[in-house]
Parts: C-alpha cells; structure tokens; sequence
C-alpha cells in the first residue's frame, strides 16, 4: 500500500500565512503540519489559514490535530481558519460535533491562489 503524502505550501502576508494543503490527513502526516504550525506560531500573524481545498482524507487524527492546532492558536493570540472545506468533511466535522470547535471560513483569506511567495 502507497503511503499517503500531504504536501504544504507556504504563502505569508503581512499579517497572515495560508498553508495551502494537499494530500490526506492522517496519523501518518499529522507531525508534519503540527510541525510547520509550530513554527509559525513562534511569532504568529494576527490569522493562520488551512487551506483544505486538496485535502482527500482526514481521520481522526488529523480532526484532533485540527482543534488541538486552533487551540494553540487561540493562545498565541491568532485566528487559525480552515478555508475550502470539501463537503466530505464538513460532513465529519458535523457528525462528530467539531465544526463549532474550529473556525471555517467561505475563502482562503486575503492571498489569492496564484499569488506569489514572498
């Protein structure tokens, strides 16, 4: 069986950073985007978007990483967003009661898509 793979991209603005990811969300990539979180929230921007347009698949590991990476937010005084929900998951989040714990948003925020890295 092919391990699953979650790629992050990167883009930062001034006042936030849109991790734009794609792949599955599991017990194998977890540390991964726990990881990269992190090392934002060091010096966080006033918003940290999850861009979740790519994202195939997410179990329970990676719902618990969610809320635990919002929560850490909330500390550090920053807004995390999940941006791009597929319905797949919000059918989830639904069914097992998170969407209220995490901040879902209609958009990926300030930064387009195509915008370049800076």
């Amino acid at each position: 069986m092919e391990r699953p793979e979650l790629s992050i991209a990167v883009q930062r603005a001034p006042d936030e950073v849109v991790f734009q990811l794609a792949g599955e969300i599991d017990v194998l990539t977890v540390a991964k985007l726990t990881a990269m979180v992190n090392e934002i929230l060091l010096e966080p921007p006033a918003r940290i978007t999850l861009d979740m347009a790519g994202v195939t698949f997410c179990d329970s590991q990676g719902l618990g990483t969610l809320v635990v990476l919002s929560r850490k937010a909330q500390h550090a005084r920053a807004v995390l967003a999940l941006a791009n929900v597929g319905d797949f998951l919000l059918r989830v989040l639904d069914i097992t009661g998170l969407r209220s714990a995490l901040m879902i948003s209609s958009s990926a925020g300030h930064l387009r898509s195509d915008a370049t890295p800076g």
